[in-house]
């Protein structure tokens, strides 16, 4: 695809990158370029380089993230703005209006002219402005995702590159921060990396997707792209409009086949109530003296998948850490008929995932974080090789397995997060945004690997902000709204 050279505001020529300890080049002699006032979305599954071809198109790699990369030509746009996959990996201050008053500095604005700024970039990104000295430490992961996206804008940037800006936010949220982009991007150059593509395809006027092994297999329009090149989209496991319908589980097509026309459905548990695994009465999560969320009643039986869901902020992860006593807590919690003890006894029957995986992350290898969650007293060496080099294959990791966790890709590092829970096969799962950043291919192996455990006696409960999996896969849903915890049938499509 032609362009002139005036009209590049970001390229790449025969781009040549190679991670420090890899055998194999990331890019071999690809080339892209943006033109001035281009909105592009970027495309490819989990881990064929898309978010670090933005940082060698924004010019962090290699001037600030040093990897070893050549290229025959490049051009580097001269004030750019990026948002990362992971928004605490961007903030410089403690306080939001702190962060947004660091940029605003930077760009030498007068003091005086700060708070009514300020106070616009947050209510532009949807966030409260009663409070605008809010503790960035306080603040959920899409509210975060929110202040990350008003600190790049106050930049002014001539080129706004998008890495998964809203994969941590909830249907109104992602709906708020896309306004605010559409509002303030007529003219403004974006290079986009998302997957929720229904949410944008009809913002972008190029979409160019990439193969797994970071080359470009499609260039053009959505029409052209989504159409001509879908067989190739679904083999590569990328998303795209209607993947959903055409990758569904069995069991949810022969549920709506079972249940049509009748609305919701009751999808009962292996066990009957009285064998709960899991349960809360009078139950109230602390953050110091205040309380978080209160639970009246509920309770986990096995086989059951509960989806936790509710607006940013309002306390799901909150009470999955509660349920761990990774928080205070007060009331009745029982665990198999018995009451809760503390986290260390509740991790032998319970396997929590946070919503930032290296928070769990301990060894320095992919194989020793699988190793170490299988103590040498319970498997022999047998058992543990067998059992860790099939979670490698099954989460696609097999080939990454002697990288440092941190050195995957964030949507690589969620499987791992979750495949150190399941390689023991726990009673109860506790999974945080588990699909988050994961391409459609993933996103379905680990739901039907879920699904395999459910379906044996498992109970799973997982905060998640995607309607689709609440539909397809949950038996029961618990919303969290105004601090309070209320039960919700799964309602079928007519």
């Amino acid at each position: 695809m032609c362009r002139a050279a005036e009209d590049v505001v970001a390229s790449v020529t025969r781009l040549r990158l190679k991670f420090p300890g890899e055998q194999e080049l990331l890019f071999h002699n690809m080339s892209l370029s943006v033109r001035k006032g281009e909105k592009l979305l970027l495309l490819g599954p989990s881990g064929c380089g898309k978010s670090t071809l933005l940082q060698v198109l924004s010019g962090l790699i290699p001037r600030t993230i040093e990897v070893p990369m050549k290229c025959d030509a490049a051009v580097i746009p001269a004030r750019s703005g990026i948002v990362f996959q992971d928004p605490d990996t961007q903030f410089c201050m403690s306080y939001a209006d702190e962060e947004l008053a660091f940029v605003l500095e930077n760009n030498q604005v007068p003091r005086e002219q700060m708070p009514s700024r300020i106070r616009r970039l947050l209510t532009q990104v949807g966030l409260s402005t009663d409070d605008v000295h809010m503790p960035i430490g306080s603040m959920s992961q899409g509210m975060k995702q929110r202040l990350a996206i008003a600190s790049v804008l106050a930049m002014e940037p001539e080129v706004l590159f998008l890495d998964e800006p809203t994969a941590l936010l909830d249907e109104e949220g992602t709906a708020q921060v896309w306004d605010t982009i559409r509002h303030i991007s007529e003219n403004q150059t974006l290079v986009i990396v998302e997957h929720k593509v229904n949410e944008i395809v009809h913002d972008v006027d190029r979409i160019v997707v990439l193969s797994a092994q970071g080359e470009i297999i499609a260039d053009g329009d959505a029409e052209e792209v989504f159409h001509v090149h879908r067989q190739a989209l679904s083999e590569y496991g990328v998303w795209y409009p209607g993947v959903w319908d055409e990758a569904s589980s069995p069991r949810w097509r022969e549920q709506v086949i079972q249940q049509k026309g009748a609305g919701s459905v009751d999808r009962p548990s292996i066990l009957a109530a009285e064998s709960a695994l899991l349960e809360l009465e009078d139950f109230c999560s602390l953050r110091g003296s205040s309380p978080v969320i209160d639970v009246g009643q509920a309770q986990v039986n096995p086989g059951d998948w509960i989806g936790v869901v509710g607006e940013n902020g309002a306390g799901k992860s909150s009470l999955l850490l509660s349920m761990m006593r990774l928080l205070h807590t007060r009331g009745r919690y029982r665990v198999d008929g018995v009451e809760a003890g503390g986290t260390e006894e509740l991790a032998e029957r319970i396997a929590f995932v946070f919503q930032n995986p290296e928070l769990q992350f301990v060894a320095h290898t992919v194989r020793k974080e699988l190793e170490y969650s299988l103590p040498q007293s319970l498997f022999t060496a047998e058992q543990r090789g067998e059992r860790v080099d099939r979670l490698l294959v099954q989460f696609g990791l097999e080939r990454l397995d002697e990288r440092h966790p941190y050195q995957l890709s964030l949507g690589q590092k969620r499987r791992l997060s979750i495949a150190t829970a399941m390689i023991r096969e726990p009673a109860v799962l506790l999974l945080d945004e588990p699909t988050f950043g994961q391409d459609a291919r993933n996103t379905f192996v680990i739901l039907d690997m879920l699904e395999e455990l459910r379906v044996a006696g498992t109970a799973i409960v997982m905060v998640t902000h995607d309607p689709e999996i609440v539909r397809r896969y949950c038996t029961g849903t618990w919303r969290v709204q105004k601090g309070e915890l209320r039960h919700e049938p799964v309602f079928f499509p007519s």
